[in-house]
């Protein structure tokens, strides 16, 4: 049985299968993506729920597996030689999961590349621009008088969207015919824009038919549809 007592985050949340892959998440587009994927990887994992309301993500503990107080974190117990490793940061979890298992990146070293430049493109665009467009439009920014904030973040939320229009024009994923983890890191993205932040109108989604159409196309996804509600609410 794995020895997971060297992380002080287990202290906290308990594994009650410790040689199972912990996730430290909550079910925001950053933290579904490594839960869809671990999904899709067939991984075997134990989900903690990290309560925002409560701070969690802001206590000893979980500053003790990321240093920078966000979701999602995960402790593989099988790691490099065999040893337990912490990690943070959804795309390095996500390339170390591919990596792991050598699926959802491409092994033509052309073709990963390719995976690895759209998963920064979302690290980088797509969810910081979505995340402050989200909290000028739904969240507590709406509340401010000046709505320059609002459109310029709009304004990006729009050109990025349209990029994606064009890349989604002519191939069904991201990177050609199949799922990779660029797809399973934005995706989750751009569903925010109706689930979370109720901007189909505000962005004029209904212009880019071809993201609709790729954003349906995940979703169709077994994988996709058991991560999205993961961890799930206590009974």
């Amino acid at each position: 049985m794995a020895d997971l007592s060297g992380f002080a985050i287990t202290q906290r949340w308990p594994a009650a299968h410790p040689d199972r892959i912990q996730l430290y998440s909550l079910p925001t587009p950053n933290g579904v993506k490594v839960a869809v994927a671990l999904e899709e990887l067939g991984l075997a994992y134990e989900a903690h729920r990290i309560e925002f309301s409560a701070n969690d993500q802001k206590t000893p503990e979980f500053l003790s597996l990321n240093p920078n107080g966000k979701i999602p974190a995960l402790i593989d117990p099988d790691g490099p030689g065999g040893k337990p490793i912490g990690l943070f940061e959804s795309g390095a979890i996500l390339l170390y999961l591919a990596e792991k298992t050598g699926r959802l990146l491409p092994a033509d070293p052309a073709a990963r590349m390719e995976t690895i430049v759209w998963l920064f493109f979302q690290m980088g665009g797509v969810g910081p621009m979505f995340g402050q467009f989200g909290y000028f439009h739904k969240f507590a920014g709406r509340e401010i008088e000046d709505k320059r904030p609002h459109a310029r973040y709009r304004d990006e939320s729009r050109r990025l969207l349209g990029v994606l229009e064009e890349r989604l024009a002519s191939r069904p994923f991201l990177v050609g015919d199949d799922w990779t983890i660029a797809d399973i890191a934005t995706f989750p993205w751009v569903r925010s824009l109706s689930t979370g932040y109720d901007a189909e109108e505000a962005l004029g989604l209904a212009e880019f038919p071809h993201v609709l159409a790729w954003r349906d196309r995940c979703l169709a996804k077994p994988a996709a549809q058991r991560g999205l509600d993961v961890p799930r609410k206590p009974a």
